[in-house]
């Protein structure tokens, strides 16, 4: 998800088909315990290193636990499991796995996108998870920990593609607070000064509502994160399919207050970790997003 954008109104017209693809889409984890267990696999076990768990700081270090805000309507990367609770996907996967090397555990607490970074600011959480793309305009409000790359990737209806390059006068979904409202706004301005049609462009709290109302029809496509919208594609039972080609690749990067330095580096270390022992890999592989791996995680690259 990208840069933190205006977001304008909630999904209207919602129907009884497009709240079923929520569900689908937002809950097909099994649920059954707290552990963060993805349907793929289990994640695997993570064995503390003493010399990275010295690295995170004293008062991080006591309390043995990191809190987290992530928005969990974004699948695969973080979506809720069907018990409604338990927050699950790749990124969920991967962050515990850093958090265990360097010997902790983590209390994921959903939360809407726009609101993460403000309170990793305000010390609501001290790590914010949630396939937040690397900017300048972030880095200019905190700490980021390099750990995957993913471009921009449109869906639309099976059958009845449509070309990003091409999109006025269309109806366009997207989550708010993302890079991609930013995008499409782009396009739109670029219609209107060529003198073609403006593009509707629909903002939705969620990715899942944004998702269901394209396989509804009330809009003609969505954009997304890469691997949303491929994994939006296989959710869908062949309601939606890919078009037009990746781009804008970027990394995701993990957020932390710009006074916890320290723990930014901490995070660091323990996914470089992570990589070089093959966990890295494994879990994304076990997500099939293999495709956005990284060896060279960096604070603000």
């Amino acid at each position: 998800m990208g840069m933190r954008s205006t977001r304008r109104r909630a999904l209207t017209g919602f129907t009884a088909a497009s709240a079923a693809v929520v569900l689908a889409l937002a809950g097909c984890g099994n649920g059954d315990d707290n552990n963060n267990d993805n349907d793929n696999g289990d994640t695997p076990t993570i064995e503390a290193d003493p010399d990275l768990a010295e690295l995170v700081p004293d008062d991080i270090a006591a309390d043995g636990q990191l809190s987290v805000g992530v928005d969990a309507t974004y699948p695969p990367n973080e979506y809720l499991a069907e018990d409604g609770q338990t927050v699950e996907g790749f990124d969920v996967d991967l962050f515990d796995a850093v958090a265990a090397k360097l010997g902790l555990t983590v209390e994921w607490s959903p939360a809407p996108f726009g609101a993460i970074i403000p309170g990793v600011e305000s010390g609501e959480y001290e790590v914010g998870v949630s396939s937040f793309t690397i900017n300048e305009e972030r880095l200019t409000e905190v700490d980021m920990v390099s750990y995957f790359n993913a471009g921009t990737q449109w869906a639309a209806p099976a059958g009845e593609p449509v070309d990003p390059d091409n999109a006025c006068g269309l109806r366009i979904a997207v989550q708010r607070d993302t890079v991609q409202v930013d995008d499409i706004t782009e396009r739109s301005e670029q219609c209107e000064a060529d003198g073609e049609s403006a593009i509707t462009i629909e903002q939705f709290q969620g990715q899942d509502l944004a998702t269901a109302s394209v396989v509804s029809g009330q809009n003609d496509a969505m954009l997304a994160d890469s691997p949303v919208s491929a994994y939006a594609v296989a959710q869908t039972d062949g309601a939606l399919e890919l078009v037009g080609e990746i781009y804008d690749a970027a990394p995701y990067g993990y957020v932390v207050n710009q006074d916890q330095s320290q723990l930014a580096e901490a995070l660091q270390a323990g996914l470089q970790a992570i990589i070089d022992d093959g966990t890295y890999l494994d879990i994304l592989t076990e997500w099939g997003v293999e495709g956005g791996a990284i060896d060279d995680p960096a604070v603000n690259p």
